[in-house]
């Protein structure tokens, strides 16, 4: 109580003497707001700006650090602490500081590309180095645009609705810079990129990182913009103990405290209204008890509540002019220009944005294609935003700084049922040979060599090209009826033998988006089987039984949509795939080799019905067309886990590879229930009819021939899912296990 009356009474001397100053019966008082930076523990900001609202203070500048500098953005900008409460309450921010864009986002290669590998490090001049940060803070200037696209036309913060200021630090010089002008989302992000976090952001040459690193509570900024009045929100970390410092996160907060907590001891004495909510028991890094602490910044500010009723009486208020935000859900862009730009081309960066001019596009979509673009990994920054033309027509302007690394080194591990262990290596080039090329090669290591190639030539919305060469091989018991008789004419029936499978694959294809959404490619394709079985040979001289050792030459065609959010554990989307090979030519054993094609096709359709709940619908098929004497491009259906190729298919309840014929019909759901953020339970049921020409007869429609069931357990790890199911097939009366760990490659 004596500290609250020191503090009255020192507040009502200051503003008596300021109004003697003046000499006039009722002056105005000018109150700054100083927020000091704390990451998570900068919510309690929003707590305390509700009790300065309740007490109708008038707040005329404000000067923030990192997330002092986004809440005060937000609020100089026009939003009221109510509306911050309700923002800051469905913004999800394990997703914010983190580089992981939604999947529907990317593009049909970075998806393949983000869903392989579990560790991605630079390897220019044949070094390994590490990422200066783990996010290059794509997600923090989208939403930080979307929230003051209301004021994206002001470039002077001071003709904000409140003067604004931020700070941030010059990485190379290490000082201070007061960022008072320029583009507010970037000027944001620049002040909240915490090293190591976020990568640092360039501002008109500078390179910027968190201003806490210098100045973290701008106090005689705020007093040099015409502050009568301090009111200070501090929101830093204190001194903490060797047992608490458990994160490299920690560790630099700590070493950077030791200064600010220093400095602190003169910046209190200048502040008039010195607010430190306590919240010591929360981390810079404690985003999901966000509830808490904006409650304890409220709570603190209770104290103060007498003294800003106080201060209030001494202002000159009139109506406050509410800010008219953008809530239009569409925009139109007249035309698009971008800057920045010397490797890649336009029509690359236009069609990784899904943007052809003039058009009218949600906000959504355009944030989408924003995603898209940063989902490449070849910019550091993109920067954003919206002018008009003579004509007063919406003009989109992007700035973009390209990435440097060209050499990427990449791992991966995986384990399944058919491959066994495997663990992978890949090296990457970009701008192997021209702008917007990409070269990769997959070298797979353990119980069975593989290696996968592809070079591909990005050309946005027009015909892109691009080339692969795989090599496949494994290992597996087989039931010696599934082969037909021309394969094995002359052999002695056994029960199971142990068959080699080789597969080269080469391709060259083009392919486009079709309606923006749809990849549509064309191309052609030799394949190289051999197929042999050490048990049926010659064992003494270790010589193998060859059944198939020829190669096929085929046109094909593909259809592919692909929204799902998750590809192995998808809770919305849809997925279609259509794939069709016409094989003209054939040369090596197969010499009764007929013109034939394969035709098959796929739809899938995942939602949540309730919280938690996920369901993963599919329907699929193939046939062939001719090719009587040909059956090692037939359909082989059964197993799990392992990464599909040729026309094998998973189907629980059944080994791998134990169905077969040159139709199938096939349907599957799986529920998944999320019992942990990134764990499940799941329960799988599909049918098949599969055989050879079901359609002609009513064979795939009276009845079911195959069934499975089955019920597991999985979990998201660093280097893919780790799923574990045990199945069981009434036809088979028989039960299997799988175990998948990592992503399939």
């Amino acid at each position: 109580m004596k500290n609250l009356i020191c503090i009255a009474f020192s507040l009502f001397i200051s503003i008596g003497a300021f109004s003697q100053e003046q000499n006039t019966n009722k002056d105005d008082v000018k109150v700054g707001l100083v927020l000091s930076g704390g990451g998570a523990k900068g919510l309690a900001h929003i707590g305390v700006l509700k009790v300065i609202e309740e007490a109708g203070v008038r707040i005329d500048y404000i000067g923030g650090t990192s997330m002092g500098a986004i809440i005060g953005a937000l609020y100089a900008s026009g939003y009221s602490a109510r509306d911050l409460d309700s923002i800051f309450k469905v913004v999800d921010f394990s997703q914010l500081i983190q580089d992981n864009l939604p999947r529907t986002a990317k593009t049909f290669y970075e998806k393949e590309d983000a869903e392989k590998y579990a560790l991605t490090l630079p390897f220019d001049g044949f070094k390994v180095s590490f990422p200066t940060s783990l996010s290059k803070g794509q997600n923090v200037y989208n939403l930080m645009y979307k929230l003051t696209e209301h004021v994206s036309q002001i470039r002077d913060f001071s003709k904000l609705p409140i003067p604004f200021f931020c700070i941030a630090t010059d990485v190379e010089t290490g000082k201070a810079v007061q960022l008072n002008k320029g583009f507010l989302p970037q000027a944001i992000s620049a002040s909240g990129a915490l090293p190591s976090l976020f990568g640092p952001v360039e501002i008109n040459g500078q390179l910027l990182i968190d201003g806490g690193v210098t100045n973290n509570y701008p106090i005689d900024e705020v007093r040099q913009m015409g502050a009568d009045i301090i009111i200070g929100i501090d929101v830093q970390d204190s001194l903490i103990s060797r047992e608490n410092l458990r994160s490299a996160i920690d560790v630099l907060v700590q070493i950077n405290n030791y200064r600010t907590i220093n400095e602190m001891l003169v910046k209190r004495e200048k502040t008039d209204i010195y607010i430190h909510p306590n919240i010591k028991d929360y981390s810079v890094i404690s985003f999901n008890k966000g509830d808490e602490i904006i409650e304890a910044g409220r709570q603190q500010a209770l104290f103060f509540k007498e003294n800003l009723e106080l201060l209030a009486s001494k202002q000159i208020h009139s109506e406050k002019i509410p800010v008219k935000k953008i809530i239009s859900d569409s925009l139109h862009i007249e035309e698009i220009l971008i800057l920045g730009n010397k490797e890649y081309t336009r029509s690359y960066i236009l069609g990784k944005l899904k943007l052809k001019t003039p058009t009218t596009i949600s906000y959504k979509k355009f944030n989408e294609g924003i995603n898209n673009l940063a989902a490449t990994a070849n910019f550091n920054q993109i920067n954003y935003n919206f002018s008009e033309n003579e004509f007063t027509q919406k003009v989109l302007n992007i700035e973009l700084q390209e990435s440097k690394t060209r050499n990427l080194l990449r791992f991966g591990l995986h384990f399944d049922d058919l491959y066994k262990s495997a663990a992978l290596i890949n090296l990457t080039r970009k701008r192997l040979f021209q702008k917007n090329d990409v070269a990769s090669f997959d070298f797979i290591l353990g119980d069975n060599l593989r290696y996968n190639f592809e070079y591909y030539i990005d050309k946005g919305y027009y015909w892109s090209f691009g080339a692969k060469s795989r090599y496949n091989i494994f290992k597996k018991n087989v039931q010696f009826s599934l082969f037909p008789p021309e394969i094995v004419q002359g052999i002695s029936s056994v029960a199971n033998i142990e068959v080699k499978n080789e597969d080269i694959t080469n391709q060259i294809y083009i392919q486009t988006l079709f309606k923006q959404i749809y990849l549509l490619g064309i191309g052609v394709e030799h394949k190289h089987l051999k197929l042999q079985s050490i048990t049926l040979g010659d064992s003494i001289q270790n010589k193998a039984t060859v059944f198939e050792d020829t190669n096929y030459f085929s046109a094909f065609g593909n259809l592919k949509l692909d929204n799902l959010d998750n590809k192995y554990f998808p809770k919305k989307g849809v997925f279609f795939e259509g794939n069709f090979n016409l094989y003209v030519l054939a040369s090596g054993l197969n010499k009764s080799f007929d013109r034939f094609s394969i035709a098959r096709a796929f739809i899938g359709y995942a939602f949540t019905p309730i919280n938690n709940i996920s369901i993963y619908a599919s329907t699929e098929g193939g046939f062939k067309i001719g090719g009587e004497n040909t059956s090692t491009l037939d359909f082989f259906v059964g197993g799990y886990g392992y990464k599909p190729f040729n026309n094998f298919i998973h189907f629980f309840g059944y080994d791998a590879f134990e169905l077969g014929g040159d139709t199938y019909l096939k349907s599957t759901m799986r529920i998944n229930y999320q019992i942990l953020k990134k764990s499940y339970l799941s329960g799988v049921v599909n049918i098949a009819n599969v055989g050879d020409k079901l359609f002609n007869s009513s064979k795939w429609i009276d009845g079911i021939d195959y069934s499975g069931y089955a019920l597991g357990c999985a979990t998201e790890t660093l280097i893919g899912p780790l799923e574990v199911f045990y199945s069981y097939s009434p036809e088979r009366k028989q039960n299997e296990w799988y175990v998948s760990l990592g992503f399939w490659f």
